[in-house]
């Protein structure tokens, strides 16, 4: 078999994450082992920095630096927003034609997956040998066809641990605290506010997702019930989250301001928090009423990584060297669960995870539609690794001798 000959180039796009990195090292690690890849690049600031050609060469990069690099959060190549159409993928389809770019791998979500279909149609058509695979990573984990996205799992232990510690401040000093988690159409991971919760009465008890419209009213009336319950409640929102028309409800706040592709902006400010605080206070229920934005926290924390993210995100960046440079293949590396709990990984094509998102199934929302239910659990769980024990004093009360009832 004639093998492929050339240089290579990896680049990252969208929004970072605790573990992209290590799919880029995988990429470059496991392409320096084969003789047919002369050099490999890395693109600046992605797509954008191949079109303006700023380049690195991690050819010269030492294995030692990159190790430490794969375990940093955020993008070590830096990332773009730009949204490339055919005219913008011709443009990076010339630049690799130029430096003699025969391996193209672009690590990102559905919006990536659709730039390397394009790429693959223009260097196709042209009749020159360009392998183009798509490496996922989304914190949204709303890639179709794979079973979970890497990025996803650090960003949800990042969010069961922070609701962990707000159940914990909740309970001292009792009231309503309110998280508002990144999410635009899917609820993954504002789901993933229910993965540390150890007691039967701890938060979140409530937790809505875009998934399932809500109203003013049943809002209030889950929060007070809750509130009654438990006489404190912790609510985990989606910053995508629907009124019963479907439009979101933050984007009513947001002044209209939309971001690079289109969308209406939903984070970077704390209205919707703030705006659900004011919903609550207007019933009376209690004076102390708090909103959080967790904003950028949730991507990119120092310090709070899942192991399992980090192995499989490796894992796809060296898989897609492999399919591209050994077997002579395009598309897309998905996952799929096998066992309890194992992966395995595969190639589909990019036309399978081009452009279009997935979302929470009915089977991961309760009926009620302010919830997760068992099966969610079973399914993020292991995506996230080991998260901290904690536990609730346990010792018996004193008798009271002033104040018997």
């Amino acid at each position: 078999m004639a093998y492929l000959e050339g240089k290579a180039l990896v680049a990252q796009g969208g929004g970072p994450t605790a573990v992209i990195n290590q799919s880029v090292v995988g990429v470059a690690l496991e392409a320096r082992r084969f003789a047919q890849v002369t050099r490999v690049y890395g693109a600046l600031h992605g797509v954008n920095g191949i079109i303006n050609e700023n380049l690195v060469d991690l050819t010269e990069a030492t294995a030692a630096n990159l190790e430490v690099v794969a375990a940093t959060p955020s993008s070590g190549l830096l990332s773009t927003r730009d949204k490339p159409d055919e005219a913008y993928c011709k443009k990076i389809f010339e630049v690799c034609k130029a430096h003699g770019i025969r391996f193209f791998f672009y690590c990102g979500g559905n919006d990536s997956a659709d730039t390397c279909r394009i790429v693959n149609q223009q260097a196709s058509e042209s009749n020159y040998d360009l392998r183009v695979i798509h490496v996922p990573k989304t914190i949204d984990n709303d890639l179709k066809v794979t079973d979970h996205c890497p990025g996803y799992g650090s960003a949800a232990k990042f969010v069961a641990q922070a609701f962990a510690g707000a159940n914990l401040d909740n309970r001292a000093i009792p009231g309503v605290y309110i998280g508002v988690v990144m999410g635009r159409h899917a609820g993954f991971l504002t789901a993933a506010a229910a993965l540390c919760r150890k007691y039967s009465d701890d938060g979140p008890h409530l937790i809505y997702l875009p998934e399932r419209a809500i109203t003013k009213d049943k809002f209030l009336d889950d929060v007070t019930a809750a509130f009654e319950k438990h006489g404190r409640c912790v609510v985990a929102v989606s910053e995508g989250i629907v009124d019963e028309q479907g439009e979101a409800i933050a984007s009513q706040f947001t002044g209209g301001e939309k971001d690079s592709h289109g969308n209406v902006q939903l984070s970077g400010t704390g209205a919707l928090g703030d705006l659900l605080a004011a919903w609550i206070k207007e019933r009376k229920l209690t004076k102390r009423v708090r909103a959080d934005t967790l904003g950028y926290l949730q991507r990119s924390f120092l310090g709070c990584v899942s192991e399992v993210d980090q192995v499989e995100a490796r894992a796809v960046g060296e898989k897609a060297a492999h399919y591209a440079i050994r077997h002579d293949l395009d598309g897309s590396v998905a996952i799929k669960r096998v066992g309890d709990y194992a992966v395995s990984y595969f190639l589909t094509p990019l036309e399978s995870v081009a452009r279009h998102a997935t979302e929470m199934p009915d089977a991961f929302i309760n009926d009620a539609g302010n919830g997760v239910t068992e099966d969610f659990i079973k399914y993020a769980r292991p995506l996230v690794g080991a998260t901290p024990d904690w536990q609730r004093l346990d010792a018996p009360l004193v008798e009271k001798i002033m104040n018997k009832e």
